[in-house]
């Protein structure tokens, strides 16, 4: 199969399988426990909190171990943000975000969703003219999902500190494919996950900026720094920590080369196939990330026929496609619903190669033809 989704998740890397296994075979110990194995367990812990810490330039005692980017958002969200007061936000974010906001309004928080542009640039003017005396907390995210755009983080983070306003981001996507850096950019808390990255699934983590007052979101015993508790899952974590080294040490070069696969995918599609568009900012985007919108033909058909020539892609967001509702990110960046239900993801990995881009090309060129030839929108399109 050629995988191009990407962004859906990623395969572990062979050096992260191999890193894990102690740990689910004989250092199997309790790290809260004082015993050898306990300590074995625990040590493991502290390395693999300091290679995920020097992925983003963060201190190890800033790493708050999570089940995922999900956990961590919600934890930013409640953790940061009570009753009365007031959360900023963008209308492009993932459901980890916008799902706690819903349920942060109906607890009797003001949460304001701010607008983006059809490029999926969130409104700066926006922000400003949207914080007041009692916001508790803005969270935009780094980089989106869907259309891979990359938000203007150091500006965002500027004006939050302007106004003494705490700023969280979602960066799921971003870390490992772009340089991210805590400290340069100012960013008070941020969520990332193992499995975006080439490491394992159901493990992630929150950074929190040394002061930061953050409640926790799971109670019991302690663990975390009392933070979040719950016995940590070492091995996955230890993947982790394996898969954020790997990440830190090649960014530059996978830099070049997913966006030298991606350039010639959108270069081959968008030439080659009629009424195609790239959506999402040109320049400010994720390296690996190409999201079109080909007219006359549904996005899910398109998935099905690649899927039977062994190609994985997506519409969009897997972790909300079956509840089959439309893209909210692209209905909040004003695209019809003709030209929503006719997009289509494409994401690149380190394992790709120009052979699987031509060859995915030259398949999407005679399915789309295919599919065109019978659309009801045919006359109107002149396909």
């Amino acid at each position: 199969m050629i995988y191009l989704d990407h962004a859906a998740s990623t395969p572990m890397n062979e050096e992260v399988i191999q890193e894990m296994m102690p740990y689910l075979k004989e250092n199997f110990g309790n790290p809260s426990s004082i015993h050898r194995l306990g300590r074995v367990a625990a040590k493991a812990l502290d390395s693999a909190r300091k290679r995920i810490a020097d992925l983003i330039n963060a201190s190890p005692d800033e790493i708050l171990l999570t089940s995922g980017g999900t956990e961590s958002n919600n934890t930013a969200l409640f953790g940061m943000v009570h009753q009365g007061k007031r959360l900023i936000t963008s209308s492009i974010e993932h459901d980890a975000v916008l799902e706690p906001c819903k349920k942060l309004q109906r607890l009797g928080c003001d949460v304001v969703y701010l607008p983006v542009d059809s490029s999926g640039m969130v409104d700066l003017d926006a922000l400003r003219n949207s914080i007041t005396n009692d916001t508790a907390l803005v969270s935009i995210m780094y980089a989106n999902n869907e259309v891979g755009t990359v938000q203007p983080v150091d500006e965002i983070a500027r004006i939050c500190r302007q106004h003494n306003v705490p700023f969280h981001s979602d960066a799921v996507q971003a870390v490992g494919k772009i340089k991210v850096d805590v400290k340069e950019s100012g960013i008070d808390l941020m969520s990332i996950s193992s499995h975006k990255i080439n490491g394992p699934k159901g493990v992630g983590a929150l950074y929190v900026r040394r002061g930061m007052k953050i409640e926790p979101l799971v109670l019991g015993g302690g663990q975390e720094s009392g933070l979040r508790s719950g016995t940590e899952n070492v091995a996955s974590i230890v993947g982790f920590g394996k898969a954020c080294q790997i990440a830190k040490e090649n960014l530059a070069s996978n830099y070049e080369r997913l966006k030298t696969l991606r350039d010639r995918l959108v270069r081959r599609t968008t030439n080659e196939i009629t009424h195609v568009t790239l959506n999402g900012e040109r320049e400010r985007r994720l390296p690996n990330n190409a999201h079109f919108t080909f007219l006359g033909v549904n996005g899910e058909d398109l998935i099905i026929k690649l899927d039977e020539h062994g190609i994985a892609a997506s519409t969009g967001s897997a972790c909300s496609v079956k509840t089959q509702k439309a893209s909210h990110v692209l209905m909040a960046m004003g695209f019809s619903h003709e030209q929503i239900t006719g997009s289509l993801r494409l994401t690149v990995g380190y394992g790709n190669t120009q052979d699987d881009i031509d060859k995915t090309v030259d398949i999407l060129k005679e399915i789309v033809s295919d599919l065109r030839s019978v659309s009801p929108f045919k006359a109107k399109y002149d396909f």
